[in-house]
């Protein structure tokens, strides 16, 4: 593929919810540029963008793929984008660098929430967009319906350039509502045909609703347009391009990818109306030494710059870093300046990706997508730079991870398998996270949701060998007693020559504050315990908190007071006291103990139709509730004080009660006393695990 100017591209993200067919449009497209000398189905594992094994397996896309294609004289990189919420981070890194998008749209399942959602960081990133409405030779098609759906969703920016023919419930083709012509499938191609007259009512509206659209565009054209003066089809061409690229109108196009049925007239609307880089605002970002804000224009002749979006890690090839350049040139073999790590990074070779083929190529210009092999500190959301200029740049919001499972190694042994498979898998996707929680002695990972933690348990047996296993996550409990109470630790040991003696007397009391974990008091008089070993009691104490008397938790909110005791000149040591104050800790058996657990803030936002829903399973989760804040848009965020127990796998249960609408975050609030019957099961579970 040949080098490409920066207005010759155009990069786009195909996005919309799973299973509306955005690979196969993406195989569609590179067929018709003769990319591929086939078309691939996703059904027989043979698509360019899905396929990593686990794509093939499951039949849904999981990473978001590169698909480079030349159109007219452009270069169009199109990013396959999943659809599934699991995998929100891939849309999130791809639509951080596209310059437009492609929202696939069902035309039996309509409008859905993956759809939306794409929409709206559209709209938020000002990413100029078009929707193609697919599967139209499906049965129950119903382009008007989809049409009044969006219409109604997106209002007066929603422009059909198509509108579908329809013989017998049978997709044959649609008319060009801005040519002016009807396009008939006939097997192959689409032949241009004069437009049915029984259409003529339906198509006049919507061509003089486009010629509007546009001329509003322009205060000239729409002086023109009053005066009765004909608009030329290359006004109008500009006019509506001008419209897509400020979000004004959105084209909607439709067709069928798996019979490739408007395919090339989608390709041909890629180029006409969606941006090119150059079209995009100048880029601001900051020097990483002084602070000040840099901007930096789309050109080949500003100093180099480029932001890395997807990191992919393979345990034979290495790491490769995809990247965007926003501004410059880059030759391969340069030295180039990672901003946020402030560190070099020599390169290596330079690539261009086609799904899992890699093409090294010499150069990389501005506005164009390119990935390097093996850099060495580099992540995603880093900006690479000149060595003379450097620059940083926003990096990539990906969402908090939502759900957490502890895993274990499937055969013992293999844990530093496990865990160096885990961390190169982290390097990749950043919505997936791995922490050692020393009070639960469990390695938790955490993401999005339960498809991409299962996703990433299959990964590591077929990319690392390493087998592991989730299970559900231990709850942090701690222990305090309620009441005071006075205990003797004696401890005496003989058994020829020198023995072991040691004799407390403490006088053990809540602390009015849980977040004090122990204070010691020393109140002996007249050395009944001698000043040597007053030490090795505290430290007794200390190493006897971490099992409480309960159910073997930490213990919080005590205070031990050692005011008695007694010793033997020739028998009493350090060990002996240490035993001794052990001893006096497990009486706190008398002292009233109870079970505490982590009180979480849930804010949970949904839309207003799920608030009942919501609060009646929050408050079925023990929840409280504290409030409703207005989000606007239609959604609400309640406040709810919520046990940490009853949320390990609320991301599932929240989605399929909101058609995974609903968002929240947790933050850690205090510890509170478990009630009474709770508490009795978790001790009961305790004592059989210590069994």
């Amino acid at each position: 593929m040949k080098n490409y100017e920066t207005n010759e591209i155009r990069n786009i993200a195909i996005v919309g919810h799973g299973g509306e067919g955005k690979t196969t449009l993406t195989e569609a497209m590179l067929y018709n540029a003769g990319e591929t000398d086939r078309l691939g189905r996703v059904e027989d594992g043979t698509t360019t963008t899905d396929f990593d094994p686990e794509e093939i397996k499951r039949q849904i896309s999981i990473s978001a793929a590169l698909a480079p294609l030349e159109w007219n004289d452009h270069k169009i990189n199109v990013i396959d984008v999943p659809g599934y919420f699991d995998f929100v981070g891939e849309m999130l890194g791809a639509l951080r660098v596209v310059d437009s998008a492609v929202l696939v749209v069902g035309a039996v399942s309509g409008l859905m929430v993956g759809t939306e959602k794409a929409w709206d960081y559209c709209e938020s990133h000002v990413i100029p967009r078009m929707v193609f409405i697919n599967q139209m030779d499906r049965e129950h098609a119903n382009f008007a319906k989809v049409l009044d759906q969006l219409k109604e969703k997106y209002g007066t920016s929603i422009a059909p350039f198509q509108i579908p023919i329809m013989e017998g419930g049978e997709f044959k083709g649609f008319v060009d509502a801005l040519g002016m012509v009807a396009k008939i499938f006939d097997g192959k191609e689409l032949k241009e045909e004069s437009i049915p007259d029984s259409m003529m009512d339906e198509v006049e509206p919507i061509r003089t609703m486009l010629v509007e659209a546009a001329v509003e565009t322009s205060e000239e054209l729409m002086e023109k347009y009053f005066e009765g003066e004909e608009i030329t089809n290359d006004e109008l061409t500009a006019a509506i391009r001008h419209g897509v690229l400020v979000g004004d109108i959105v084209p909607i196009l439709c067709g069928s990818a798996v019979n490739n049925i408007g395919v090339k007239v989608l390709l041909d609307e890629v180029v006409n109306y969606l941006p090119s880089p150059c079209d995009r605002p100048s880029f601001k970002g900051k020097n990483p030494s002084t602070g000040e804000e840099v901007r930096r224009e789309m050109v080949a002749s500003e100093p180099f710059s480029a932001l890395v979006f997807k990191t992919i890690v393979d345990p034979f090839v290495g790491k490769l870093s995809i990247f965007k350049v926003f501004s410059g040139e880059l030759d391969s073999g340069a030295t180039i300046h990672n901003g946020n790590k402030g560190v070099n990074e020599k390169t290596a070779a330079l690539y261009t990706l086609k799904g899992k083929k890699q093409t090294q190529v010499n150069k990389i210009t501005a506005g164009d997508i390119g990935a390097f092999a093996k850099l060495q500190r580099t992540e995603t959301g880093d900006t690479l730079s000149d060595l003379s200029s450097p620059i940083i740049y926003k990096g990539i919001e990906f969402p908090e991870p939502a759900i957490s499972l502890a895993i274990v190694a499937e055969q013992e042994g293999e844990e530093d398998k496990v865990f160096a498979g885990l961390n190169r898998m982290a390097e990749e996707d950043p919505t997936f996270q791995i922490e050692s929680n020393a009070e639960t002695n469990q390695t938790l990972i955490s993401g999005v949701g339960e498809m991409q933690l299962d996703v990433i348990a299959s990964r590591l047996k077929s990319k690392f060998g390493a087998g592991a296993v989730y299970k559900e996550p231990r709850v942090a409990y701690r222990e305090t007693i309620r009441k005071s109470v006075k205990a003797e630790g004696r401890h005496k040991k003989q058994s020829g020559g020198h023995g072991q003696f040691g004799h407390v007397w403490i006088d053990f009391e809540p602390l009015p504050d849980p977040d004090v974990k122990f204070e010691f008091v020393d109140k002996i008089v007249g050395g009944v315990v001698p000043r040597q070993y007053i030490p090795a009691v505290e430290k007794g104490l200390l190493e006897s908190l971490p099992n409480g008397v309960l159910a073997g938790y930490p213990v919080v909110g005590l205070r031990a007071t050692l005011y008695d005791g007694s010793y033997h000149s020739v028998d009493s040591s350090e060990m002996a006291f240490k035993m001794a104050a052990y001893l006096a800790f497990r009486k706190l058996e008398q002292a009233n103990p109870v079970l505490l657990e982590p009180i979480m803030k849930a804010e949970v936002t949904v839309n207003d139709e799920y608030m009942g829903d919501i609060i009646g399973d929050l408050n079925r989760r023990r929840g409280r509730i504290l409030g409703m804040n207005p989000m606007g848009g239609g959604l609400q965020c309640i406040e709810a004080e919520v046990p940490q127990g009853e949320m390990f796998r609320y991301a599932t249960d929240l989605r399929s009660m909101t058609q995974a609408r609903g968002s929240f975050k947790l933050t850690f609030l205090r510890y509170e006393e478990v009630p009474g019957n709770i508490s009795a099961k978790v001790i009961e579970q305790a004592k059989k695990e210590a069994e």
